[in-house]
């Protein structure tokens, strides 16, 4: 039997988010339960979970791309990752999965770690590395909050940074020790944590934040030793009065929570926090190298959002109002549709046909939380979810199989590419009933063929040969099929193929700072090899892709 690795590595990184987000899934709902501060919303732990999920994610790309396949904890192929990859993907998916005060704080927290983990290895050993990155986490996380407050998280993370020093003083060898001492200093500083602030001491709770971290701690530990330590005493919540937040009844506190990624220079975040600071309170601002997460709780949710927009590009807008006690809900539709689109152009263009939509932005796939989160936004009884990529698939039945457990039905049309979800939605009839739907949507997504145009980014073997460099390439039903040296003789050759088997529509979706001159010319190859087909052009705006195609 192998040994447990005692060693930072990219391997421990690995099952560390895998271990982290089983056990935060497992005390999701506890975690929940005893959210009071600073809002009494009920959704810490799965802000974490979410936010854990995204970190988990990104890892994984990493291991993907090395070739790197098989379960937590081993390789089947390939090569291993270095350290410095994993641990900036880990820091990279939380900081742009971050959800809610506490999980944007977590973000900063392995944000921090990260920093001192990705740094070129120097003489320290690795139980000194690991002592040094969990005290850069928790600087860093007090720096990013406007206004700390002890007795939360960040209590709970410093004492976690001062658990591992003291054992490395004491001459604790090892990772393993090091990861325990900082997961038993943050058990007992949770622990205490309801003496620190008046709020979790009435309601006799500790503090949902830092019990969430304790269960961080508890997976790094375990994925040093290969054992699942104890996360610590758990304390049922006092039953509290509706939407009970800090020291005040409803209505004390700001309405409305908002968060975005905002591409910014760093100068222009440091203007964003002081005017974010005067509009409400709860500030956060993680992040660097020009991106950041921003999360503010305010009653003026549009001043906020302008404010990002004055310091540089906000998206991923999510605003959230906390309500009031005995606020009716809105009455639900009968059925709605959930489409994840690759830009803001086909955004546009699903949310016109009625669709709920969730951008996909290059490089940053969304996560199962995401989905469940656009689900709820649709508001309706049944909802057609459709994931329109191949590697959504098993995020897209996660996020389905919440929704179903929380009473809305959904169905999921497996479509593969954007170009299905719009032939699904063209024929998307709300006052069918819902099978027959969900019947037609999904002939009209499989009738629907495929193909992208991208562009090589270094010479690889394709299935259609070897390409270089700046080479465009064809991909038909997600294979390599035509390689070329131009967008549109490429995209000409694409078309012939898949035409050659029939085909009644052409559907082009051009992408950013694709020229008109491209869809024209293509517009006339199929009028010229083609009478009886059409040919629709979209506007795509900014996606991972130059040139969607789809053919009907």
């Amino acid at each position: 039997m192998p040994q447990p690795p005692d060693e930072m590595d990219a391997v421990v990184v690995r099952t560390w988010c895998s271990l982290a987000l089983e056990a935060l899934g497992r005390d999701r709902e506890e975690i929940d339960a005893i959210n009071v501060y600073p809002v009494a919303d009920g959704d810490t732990g799965t802000n974490l979970y979410l936010t854990v999920e995204s970190a988990a994610q990104a890892v994984e790309a990493v291991f993907v791309a090395h070739g790197t396949v098989a379960a937590t904890g081993g390789t089947a192929g390939g090569s291993v990752p270095a350290l410095a990859d994993a641990v900036r993907a880990m820091a990279h998916g939380a900081l742009i999965g971050a959800r809610g005060n506490s999980g944007t704080i977590l973000a900063q927290l392995l944000r921090g770690m990260a920093e001192v983990l990705a740094a070129p290895p120097g003489d320290d050993d690795h139980a000194e590395l690991l002592s040094g990155a969990l005290r850069r986490a928790a600087e860093s996380a007090y720096q990013a909050v406007a206004h700390p407050v002890e007795g939360t998280v960040l209590t709970v993370a410093t004492a976690a940074a001062e658990a591992a020093e003291a054992a490395v003083r004491a001459g604790g060898h090892g990772c393993t020790a090091v990861a325990r001492a900082a997961h038993e200093g943050a058990r007992t500083a949770l622990d205490a944590t309801p003496g620190q602030l008046a709020v979790l001491g009435r309601a006799g709770v500790v503090d949902a934040g830092g019990r969430g971290l304790v269960d961080v701690l508890a997976a790094l530990a375990g994925a040093f030793s290969g054992e699942t330590p104890a996360v610590g005493r758990r304390r049922a919540p006092t039953v509290l009065p509706p939407h009970f937040t800090d020291d005040c009844p409803a209505g004390g506190g700001p309405a409305f929570e908002v968060i975005y990624l905002l591409e910014a220079a760093d100068d222009a975040v440091t203007r964003l926090r002081t005017r974010l600071d005067a509009l409400g309170e709860s500030l956060v601002v993680v992040g660097g190298d020009g991106l950041w997460n921003v999360h503010v709780h305010v009653d003026d949710a549009g001043a906020a959002v302008e404010a990002g927009v004055d310091a540089g590009r906000p998206y991923r807008i999510r605003i959230t109002h906390f309500g009031a006690a005995g606020t009716p809900a809105p009455e639900q539709v009968q059925r709605a549709v959930v489409a994840v689109v690759p830009g803001e152009g086909l955004a546009a263009l699903c949310r016109e046909a009625g669709a709920t939509t969730v951008i996909a932005r290059p490089g940053e796939p969304p996560a199962s939380g995401e989905l469940v989160d656009a689900i709820r936004r649709a508001h309706a009884r049944e909802v057609v979810l459709l994931p329109n990529g191949a590697e959504l698939r098993h995020t897209a039945a996660a996020a389905a199989e919440q929704a179903r457990a929380e009473g809305v039905r959904v169905a999921l049309v497996p479509t593969r590419a954007a170009v299905q979800g719009v032939a699904a939605l063209a024929v998307h009839e709300p006052e069918r009933r819902f099978d027959e739907d969900v019947v037609a949507m999904t002939a009209a997504a499989g009738a629907t063929r495929y193909a992208e145009l991208a562009v090589a980014e270094r010479q690889s073997w394709t299935s259609a040969g070897i390409c270089q460099a700046g080479d465009v390439l064809g991909l038909i039903d997600g294979d390599v099929a035509v390689i070329g040296t131009d967008l549109a003789g490429t995209a000409e050759t694409v078309l012939h193929r898949m035409l050659s088997a029939g085909g009644e529509l052409v559907t082009l979706v051009l992408g950013d700072g694709v020229p008109v001159s491209v869809a024209d010319r293509l517009e006339g190859f199929v009028r010229g090899s083609h009478l009886a087909v059409d040919t629709v052009v979209y506007d795509g705006g900014r996606q991972s892709a130059p040139l969607l195609i789809g053919v009907e």
